[in-house]
Formats: structure tokens, C-alpha cells, sequence
């Protein structure tokens, strides 16, 4: 039994003639008819009676009519499913982001990926730090991570979407707060609030290296895994922060961002694992960098 036979017999049971069903399938019909005999043969029980004017079903040919169609129906939907899911209309997603763009970042990215892939089922997991974005997208826990480079597993393909500059977080009653920017070596006697370092923390790695070339050993009053850890930390006058531009976005009551001169800027990339072809893996990509750069 081949699809074209359910095909055939829905065609007749359908028309309740065979002339009429042999030219809805495009074809003659003694073949039609003998293939539908053949049918019967097969299953042992006859599906039509026949006359000289139309065609009755037996009650045989009722159910099987029924199940026929789920089948043919099934069929046509496996296929449909399968050209979404080859032309990447389809799929399950998880997205990861680096603490300083989670608020920025992260909102627009959800509202404009609904809308654009919206056959796309995406998951997001914001306030993450770097280590641990690698760490998931190499074990295919996680498919695409906003973060920010170096990144040294050999696994990942990592693209530079932008760079941030950096700015400073402080107290509003912070003795610099009055102040119209800064440079790092202002922060020589200022204690600091950073990311957590001891899982190779990009952005503590950057404060450290900032303050070492500006001939200061900075002194780490807290370290937190999150942003709004961080900022809150700030508020609360334990010290000020080095962060990245995006974070102002996160508004606190307590806190005041100043422009830091002279530290350069941190790069925003996105990672992925490196030969993946899924298409509907490309499709978000291509998303994520258009809506990062009309960020």
C-alpha cells in the first residue's frame, strides 16, 4: 500500500463517481479503478459498492475514509513542518546576556524578535557573567550569548556587534558625584564595587587593568555576580562602579552616572557555536545584529 492508494480512494469516496474522481487526480479511469480493487484486495474488505450511476461507501469504507484523511492530513502537515523548519520559521532558542546589556539590551531584543520570528519559541537568561555564557553555549545548553570578548574556547564563533564606553556609578552623595566626568586615577582613593573575579570576570578584569594603568592597585570593597547587585551595592555608599554605558539604563533612585575620559570603550559580541547550521539559528542571528544595531 502506497499514499497514492488513500489518495485514489479518498478521491472516489470523495466524488462518490469515478469518472468525476479520475479527473480530480488527473488521471484515466480504468487505472483508477483498478487501483482501487487492488486496495480492497489488500485490506480483504470491500470499501465501495458500486453501481452504474455512483458510488457507495460501506460502512469498511466509512472508517477507513476517516483514518484516511488523518493520514493524508498528517502527512501534508509533516511536510509543511519540515520547509518551516528548513527555511529556519521554526525552532526552539536560548538566549544568554551579559549583565550590562541585560537592561538595555535584553528588552528590545525580546519584543523584536516575537515580532520578527515569530514561529521562533526564544528563552532568556539575562544577568549572566561571561565564564558562564562560554561555558553553556560550548555545552549546547544555550545557543546564542550577548556578551562581552575575549573569549578563548576555539568552539565558539565570536562577532563584535558594537563597543560601549565606560562610565562611573556613584553615590549621589559620593564626594565625585559633583563632578562633570572623571578620569580612572580619580578613583585612586575611592573604593570600588566590581563583578565577582574569580571566574574570569571580563569587566573585572578590565577595572583591574584600568586602575593598574592608572598606577593605582584599586581597593575591591565588594565583589557581586550581578548588575543590579552591583548598582545597589553603589547606592548604598559602599563605593563606586566601572561599568559600561547600557547600564545606565537601569535607573536607581541613589545613584549617579558619570562620564569616564580616558578608559576606551568594552566591545559587545555575540558567540555561537562555531559550524552550527541550523536555520533558524542564522535567522535570529541576522536578527539580534540588526536590532543591536538599531540599539
Amino acid at each position: 500500500m502506497e499514499l497514492r492508494h488513500l489518495r485514489y480512494f479518498v478521491a472516489v469516496a470523495e466524488e462518490r463517481h469515478f469518472g468525476r474522481a479520475a479527473t480530480r487526480l488527473h488521471m484515466a479511469q480504468p487505472p483508477l479503478s483498478q487501483q482501487i480493487k487492488a486496495l480492497e484486495v489488500e485490506l480483504g474488505v470491500p470499501l465501495l459498492r458500486r453501481t452504474t450511476r455512483r458510488v457507495e461507501l460501506t460502512d469498511a469504507g466509512e472508517t477507513y475514509l476517516e483514518r484516511a484523511r488523518v493520514i493524508l492530513d498528517a502527512v501534508e502537515e509533516a511536510g509543511r513542518e519540515a520547509q518551516s523548519i528548513a527555511a529556519g520559521m521554526t525552532g526552539r532558542l536560548v538566549i544568554g546576556c551579559v549583565g550590562s546589556a541585560t537592561y538595555s539590551l535584553l528588552p528590545r531584543l525580546a519584543r523584536g524578535l516575537a515580532q520578527e520570528l515569530p514561529g521562533i519559541d526564544f528563552s532568556f537568561e539575562g544577568e549572566m557573567l561571561v565564564p558562564d555564557q562560554v561555558r553553556a553555549v560550548s555545552e549546547g545548553r544555550m545557543d546564542i550569548a550577548l556578551l562581552r570578548p575575549p573569549v578563548h574556547d576555539p568552539t565558539l564563533r565570536v562577532d563584535i556587534l558594537r563597543h560601549d564606553r565606560l562610565v562611573v556609578a556613584l553615590a549621589d552623595d559620593h564626594p565625585l558625584a559633583g563632578r562633570k566626568r572623571l578620569h580612572v586615577g580619580d578613583l585612586q582613593d575611592t573604593d570600588l564595587v566590581v563583578h565577582v573575579g574569580r571566574r574570569d570576570s571580563v569587566m573585572h578584569n578590565t577595572v583591574l587593568d584600568l586602575c593598574r594603568r592608572a598606577g593605582f592597585e584599586p581597593r575591591f570593597r565588594a565583589e557581586v555576580s550581578e548588575t543590579s547587585t552591583l548598582l545597589t551595592l553603589v547606592a548604598g555608599g559602599l563605593g563606586a562602579a566601572i561599568v559600561p554605558a547600557p547600564v545606565t539604563s537601569l535607573e536607581l533612585a541613589g545613584v549617579t552616572y558619570l562620564p569616564l575620559t580616558g578608559a576606551g570603550t568594552v566591545p559587545l559580541a555575540v558567540a555561537f557555536r562555531s559550524g552550527r547550521r541550523a536555520a533558524h539559528l542564522h535567522r535570529a542571528l541576522e536578527a539580534v545584529r540588526r536590532l543591536v544595531a538599531d540599539d
